[in-house]
């Protein structure tokens, strides 16, 4: 067995057809490294274009471990060695092949295939929540991938251990015919120069820097989405460059500077072909005509974006939506992104950001890249990585599920072994996740398939899936784990618990056991028919025995769900009888939002936990909104606290009430005494008593001047009222029926005096 030369056949016939091909050296890891060796040193490939994903440095070439391949992102390599002896992390195998050029080799370095699947490297060890440990962890992830590798076309396998190769991985292609491609052709009316076209290799490239031609006018986003391999960051820089031959000051920013890399290399070729650029650095470029293009991290261009001309996004979506937010500020700006997750943020950028920049300023203009550039269109490297890691999985189409109502359904369990066996099943439920939740990632698929902790249940319509919910269970925790969680130490797989225990300080909240929603979808074309809210109702009734006849269910205390807290997300949960007991202080990375903790319980054990952290959160708020969530949005407060249930005390001292009162009635002033105000407004949006009529605009009012204590004059230009005056005697008119209905005899007394008079 000569693997050399089956490496040199495949790289032969990568080139030939501008594709890439994947190599597998399964068998003894130091054998393996052995042959790699052998493979590197006979291929004519550089080694600043070859990089190793493993835990050593073994070769003569950059390293990186599975936890950095980030850096890769935005760059290309002719061989790309992934040793998966010690576990293999999804998202690091999509972000991996991602990286790999046209004509380039991809090799694995795996177990024996017989073995891998019952082997428990660092990321299956990850998935061993408490109370379960490494045992129970299955191998059904890598099972699957190994049926994949045996599969599909352009892959081929040696096995280490029987001295042999299993397959050869040609694919023998037709030669391919001679095609004249025609000189791209600029756009009429065009205003970058003639070569910033003449540049683009693909129609598709002159649309999107046609689309960011367009940031000429004031107030514009450009969005440049595509699958890896498309030059979308190719367009940018050439974009880029020409904004710079024009005079203009172009920021890029991107997760890391090697990101950028591509960008400005077309940003600097085109300037060079324009005879306007110089390189000042690696990654600053200037022009005679006194323009620029200069990378700034993340944090420095948010402070920056406002003065650049120009703004460029180059891997957008793993950047956090707070970021992107903020980077909003500038006029003129452009996101490139990649479709199918690799990043490694989810798809915060297309599910949660996106609302953004619509409700922004920006006129935006959108363009999608689908022929490749980098590798020929049908590469089986490519075909094989969106199968197994179903980074392409879709929904069912539309007309299937269109008619779901909760009466059609049906409720299912979706056993792993299930999913295994039906590929259009997984694809269905694990597409509509992807496309449904920001977060959703490579590494949630094999979580679904090999985690203890987790399980999926779904309805569906005609034998497809319509609504889907992952579910985890969470607590039942040992006295002892319960302890090393109180004092600090990360338990994983129990963020309900934990939060509760090491934030809130109650040792006792990991004793219930419970059910925690990690995700639910519902199919786009059957939203708002109560498909949601259905499915939960019989998660409920499943997990409280009203729909199993098993006497051996184990007992779940409570069902509990966290998630960035929008106004119409928490109104859903609480529809759903889920009840705030917590709000984070600290925004989501991924959302920009502020995360909400929710609980129903389902025994007696489950109510005593949510009850007093439901009391704790109303006696606590009042506090921390004016301080760590001095920037919650008002609708968002005004939500989370309509959706807790409890009655907090309302104690105000005699005092505190002619305060109150001769605010509301007479001259008093909010200002003297906040505290006491503060407490009746929390009062009056966690009971949301019947009779009282106050309007948005004033409910407004109380969380952004009472509750948090956000000065007088940005509060009455952000409600619209005309002066600070009239501001305040608003919010003395809207303190009126609290005072009414809360109000002690004392506090009537004040209101009496002055109505009176």
């Amino acid at each position: 067995m000569d693997t050399v030369d089956v490496a040199a056949d495949l790289r032969r016939e990568a080139i030939q057809v501008d594709e890439r091909r994947l190599l597998v050296l399964a068998g003894d890891r130091d054998r393996g490294y052995d042959h790699l060796e052998a493979i590197l040193e006979a291929l004519s490939v550089p080694i600043t274009g070859t990089t190793l994903v493993g835990p050593d440095d073994r070769l003569r070439c950059e390293q990186l471990p599975q936890s950095n391949v980030d850096s890769l992102l935005g760059t290309t390599r002719d061989v790309i060695a992934l040793d998966a002896h010690d576990g293999l992390r999804p998202n690091a195998l999509g972000k991996v092949v991602g990286a790999v050029d046209g004509g380039g080799l991809l090799v694995l370095l795996t177990p024996s295939f017989e073995t891998w699947p019952d082997q428990r490297g660092g990321f299956a060890a990850s998935l061993a929540v408490p109370p379960f440990d490494a045992d129970d962890v299955t191998g059904r992830f890598v099972r699957r991938l190994v049926e994949t590798l045996r599969a599909h076309r352009g892959i081929a396998i040696v096995d280490l251990e029987r001295d042999r190769v299993v397959d050869d991985g040609l694919t023998d292609p037709a030669p391919r015919l001679a095609t004249t491609v025609d000189t791209p052709s600029p756009p009429p009316d065009h205003r970058f120069p003639t070569a910033t076209y003449e540049a683009c290799r693909t129609a598709d490239q002159i649309e999107a820097v046609a689309a960011v031609e367009s940031l000429f006018d004031r107030e514009r986003a450009a969005v440049l989405e595509a699958d890896r391999g498309r030059g979308k960051s190719s367009a940018a820089g050439l974009a880029a460059g020409a904004f710079a031959a024009a005079g203009e000051d172009v920021l890029v920013t991107a997760p890391a500077r090697r990101n950028a890399r591509e960008l400005f290399e077309r940003a600097r070729e085109l300037c060079e072909t324009l005879a306007e650029g110089r390189s000042v650095e690696a990654y600053c470029i200037e022009t005679e005509a006194g323009g620029s293009v200069e990378f700034r991290e993340p944090t420095a261009a948010v402070d920056e974006c406002e003065s650049a001309d120009v703004v460029v996004v180059d891997e957008a979506a793993a950047l956090p939506v707070a970021t992107l937010e903020s980077l909003l500020a500038a006029s003129r700006i452009t996101f490139a992104t990649t479709i199918h997750g690799y990043e490694g943020a989810g798809r915060g950028f297309s599910v949660r950001f996106r609302d953004r920049l619509a409700e922004s300023d920006h006129e935006v203009a959108d363009c999608t890249l689908v022929e490749p550039i980098r590798y020929a269109a049908g590469d089986p490297v490519e075909v094989w990585a969106f199968r197994a890691l179903a980074l392409d999985a879709r929904p069912p189409v539309d007309p299937l599920v269109a008619d779901a109502t909760p009466a059609s359904v049906t409720y299912r369990q979706l056993e792993p072994e299930a999913l295994l066996a039906d590929e259009r099943l997984l694809r269905e439920a694990f597409g509509l996740l992807v496309l449904a939740h920001y977060r959703t990632e490579p590494n949630d698929l094999a979580r679904l398939f090999d985690a203890p902790n987790l399980t999926a249940r779904a309805l569906l319509v005609d034998g497809h899936v319509v609504s889907v919910a992952l579910l985890a269970r969470e607590g039942g925790l040992s006295a002892t784990t319960r302890a090393r969680m109180y004092e600090g130490g990360r338990i994983r797989g129990n963020m309900l618990p934990d939060v509760l225990t090491s934030q809130l300080r109650d040792e006792r909240a990991g004793e219930p056991t419970g059910i925690r929603v990690v995700r639910i979808a519902t199919h786009h074309a059957a939203r708002s028919r109560g498909l949601g809210s259905h499915l939960l109702e019989q998660v409920r009734a499943e997990v409280t025995g009203e729909t199993s006849a098993d006497a051996d269910r184990e007992p779940v205390d409570w069902l509990g769900t966290g998630f960035g807290a929008t106004p119409g997300l928490v109104a859903f949960w609480r529809a759903n009888g889920y009840a705030t007991v917590h709000v984070s202080t600290t925004r989501n990375e991924a959302s920009g939002e502020y995360s909400a903790l929710m609980l129903t319980p389902t025994s007696d054990a489950g109510r005593a936990l949510h009850d007093r952290h439901a009391e704790w959160f109303c006696r606590r708020f009042p506090a921390v909104v004016g301080d760590a969530l001095d920037d919650l949005e008002p609708d968002v407060a005004r939500a989370l606290l309509r959706s807790v249930d409890a009655s907090p005390t309302l104690s105000l001292s005699d005092h505190e009430w002619r305060v109150v009162a001769g605010a509301a009635y007479g001259p008093g002033l909010f200002d003297v005494d906040p505290g006491p105000f503060r407490r009746l407004v929390v009062r009056y949006f966690v009971d949301d008593p019947d009779g009282i009529e106050l309007t948005a605009r004033e409910e407004r009012l109380f969380v952004l001047r009472a509750l948090q204590g956000r000065d007088w004059e940005p509060v009455a230009d952000r409600l619209a009222y005309h002066s600070t005056g009239q501001c305040m005697r608003a919010l003395g008119d809207a303190l009126c029926p609290l005072v009414d209905r809360y109000g002690t005899e004392t506090a009537r007394a004040v209101r009496d005096r002055f109505v009176d008079g």
